[in-house]
């Protein structure tokens, strides 16, 4: 179900397959690790040339995300929010800085919110200047967790929710672009007032350890993408990679929560959901997909499928092409 208007959008999602499809500035990959129903939701509201967008879910997921071209992103992390960003600890008093080009892998638990705040960077650097901030403020150049002053990081995190607040009670209020505009400038100063006194989040060595996990993982899934619809066992990743058995295991039951063989199992059910919600008209099966990442046993496959999404595959095709 979709609410909208010209400046805001409240999105309610119950298919981690779709998340991706239903935003233009942020491209997105989603699974979730459990197997209850799946229910996030987004807020996006567009501010002139900037957009805020607020995202929460129910359930431990993995997300893969990058930014649109001409955009620079920041991330609150709200207080009850846990999990990892390319391996790191979340921590609610950081900020995490976006660019485009680069993917950014959260792991979060059940439970997750965030705000992220995208804009052209030409737009922050010129506030900047005029509010005599060049001196210490830098554009980021690459994915980095920030800590900010917590004075700033709580003033900001506080004006995000009640922006979020009121475009889920009065949406119409942001089409007038005079209150687009007035809210943009406030959105620049609170997060300039953040950004000002932030310093680099220096890891711990336990953090650092988190890091290298986090790469064994995103390398794994990466070997794992190319050669999905093969059989694939924990010698050939562990071989790809360059790490011991142990060392796999041990990276993926830290960071998600299962092992290797039970995560690509998770991807490849995904994958197949994609594809059936995408199919035109007459160009795939059930029994192709299955057969095209990698299920062999037609009974087993359906079971899991239904045990992850709540239905048939079967079903989920029909349903695809009476909407279409």
């Amino acid at each position: 179900m979709q609410k909208t208007s010209p400046a805001v959008v409240v999105t309610e999602l119950n298919d981690p397959t779709l998340v991706g499809q239903s935003i233009e500035v942020l491209k997105q990959d989603v699974l979730k690790l459990s197997p209850e129903t799946f229910r996030a939701q987004r807020v996006s509201i567009r501010l002139d040339q900037c957009q805020v967008v607020h995202h929460s879910t129910n359930l431990a997921v993995r997300a893969r995300t990058s930014l649109k071209e001409g955009l620079i992103g920041y991330t609150v992390f709200c207080s009850e929010s846990t999990g990892t960003v390319n391996g790191l600890p979340i921590r609610s008093e950081q900020i995490l800085t976006s660019v485009p080009g680069i993917e950014v892998e959260l792991v979060v638990a059940a439970g997750y919110e965030s705000i992220a705040l995208l804009m052209p960077p030409e737009l922050l650097f010129d506030h900047a200047i005029r509010w005599h901030y060049e001196e210490t403020f830098r554009l980021p150049q690459k994915i980095e967790l920030l800590t900010p002053v917590e004075l700033g990081h709580r003033d900001l995190l506080t004006w995000g929710r009640r922006l979020i607040d009121i475009a889920c009670q009065q949406p119409d209020v942001f089409d007038i672009p005079q209150v687009q505009f007035a809210a943009q400038t406030e959105l620049i100063e609170k997060l300039l007032c953040a950004l000002k006194d932030s310093r680099h989040a220096e890891p711990t060595s336990r953090d650092l350890t988190h890091q290298t996990h986090g790469k064994i993982v995103a390398d794994a899934q990466d070997y794992a993408n190319k050669h999905i619809g093969e059989r694939i066992h924990v010698a050939d990743i562990c071989e790809a990679v360059g790490v011991s058995e142990r060392t796999l295991q041990y990276a993926f039951k830290g960071l998600l929560g299962m092992s290797p063989m039970a995560y690509l199992h998770l991807l490849r059910l995904h994958r197949v959901r994609q594809a059936l919600q995408t199919e035109t008209q007459g160009t795939t099966t059930v029994t192709k997909e299955a057969l095209r990442w990698g299920f062999w046993h037609f009974g087993d496959f359906s079971k899991a499928y239904k045990e992850c999404f709540g239905e048939l595959p079967s079903d989920t095709l029909r349903s695809h092409m009476s909407s279409s």
